[in-house]
C-alpha cells in the first residue's frame, strides 16, 4: 500500500534525477574527446556502453517515479519530454564512438577540434539549463542560454558545410569521404539533440513563467 507521502513524492528526486541525467549528457561528450585521442579506442567503447546504460537507467527510473507519485513539481508529459531529449545525447555520442572505431584506419589526418568544442559548449549550457529548473527558473537566463544553443547549432551546420566542401573539392578517396561525411554528420546530429533539450526546457520555464 503506498502512503500518502509516495503518492505525493518528493519534488526534488525528479530535478536530482534529470541533473544527473544531464550530466551523463556531458560525460558522453567528454568520453568522445577521449576517444579521439585514445590509444585504446575499444576499451573507451566500453565506457560509452555503460555511460549510455546509465542514461537509461536514468530515464527509467524517471518513468517510474512518475508512476508512482501523484504530485509532481513539472507536467508530466515535460518531465517524459526532457528525460527522453537528454537520453537521445550520449545515444548519438555512442553512435559516433561506434561508426570512428569501424572506419578509424581511414581518418588519418582527419580533425575534429572544432565540432568537439561546440559540443563541450553546447552541453555545458544544456547542464546549466536543466540545473536552473529547479526551484524555478529565470526566463530570461533560460532565454539566453537557448540563444546560446541555437548560435551553436546553426556554427555546426556552417562547419558541416565547409567541411563538406572541402572533402568534395578534387578527387578524394571516396571510402574515406563517405565515412567522415558519416562522421560529421553525426557530431552535427549530437548538437542538434542539445539544442532540442534547450528547446524543451525553454518551453517548460516560458509555460509556467
Amino acid at each position: 500500500m503506498f502512503s500518502l507521502q509516495q503518492l505525493l513524492g518528493k519534488s526534488d528526486k525528479f530535478f536530482d534525477l534529470l541533473d544527473a541525467s544531464a550530466d551523463v549528457a556531458r560525460s558522453s561528450v567528454e568520453l568522445l574527446v577521449q576517444l579521439l585521442s585514445s590509444n585504446d579506442p575499444a576499451k573507451q567503447m566500453d565506457e560509452f556502453v555503460l555511460t549510455r546504460r546509465k542514461e537509461k537507467r536514468i530515464a527509467e527510473q524517471i518513468t517510474e517515479e512518475l508512476c508512482k507519485t501523484f504530485v509532481t513539481p513539472l507536467e508530466r508529459e515535460d518531465i517524459e519530454a526532457l528525460s527522453s531529449a537528454l537520453y537521445k545525447i550520449p545515444k548519438t555520442a555512442e553512435k559516433f564512438g561506434e561508426r570512428l572505431l569501424v572506419g578509424r584506419s581511414h581518418l588519418h589526418g582527419v580533425d575534429f577540434a572544432k565540432q568537439i568544442k561546440l559540443l563541450e559548449q553546447a552541453t555545458g549550457a544544456v547542464v546549466s539549463m536543466v540545473k536552473l529548473l529547479r526551484g524555478g527558473a529565470d526566463l530570461e537566463k533560460i532565454k539566453e542560454l537557448n540563444d546560446r544553443l541555437q548560435y551553436f547549432e546553426g556554427e555546426a551546420d556552417k562547419l558541416m558545410m565547409e567541411l563538406l566542401r572541402e572533402l568534395y573539392h578534387g578527387k578524394p578517396d571516396p571510402v574515406r569521404c563517405i565515412i567522415q561525411r558519416d562522421l560529421y554528420e553525426l557530431l552535427e546530429k549530437v548538437i542538434d539533440r542539445c539544442r532540442d533539450v534547450g528547446n524543451v526546457v525553454f518551453h517548460i520555464v516560458l509555460k509556467n513563467s
